[in-house]
């Protein structure tokens, strides 16, 4: 079974993020992000690899929290 990568899925039907379009999801920077994501207990990084990918769903939850304190 060949796996394809499809660059037409929308970014708010994506479970896991690039840091570049976490960014753009967000409208925060990529500097930001990487910050973000060094944080020990990160709970919205995962790992394949050595690339890290953004979890889209706890990356919202984290933003909602983080805006309404």
């Amino acid at each position: 079974m060949e796996v394809r990568k499809d660059e037409n899925i929308p970014i708010e039907n994506k479970y896991l993020l690039t840091i570049k379009e976490a960014a753009l999801y967000t409208n925060i920077g990529i500097n930001k992000i990487e910050l973000m994501l060094n944080e020990p207990m990160c709970p919205f990084v995962i790992y394949v690899g050595r690339k890290r990918l953004v979890k889209r769903k706890e990356f919202e939850n984290y933003l909602e929290h983080k805006i309404a304190l």
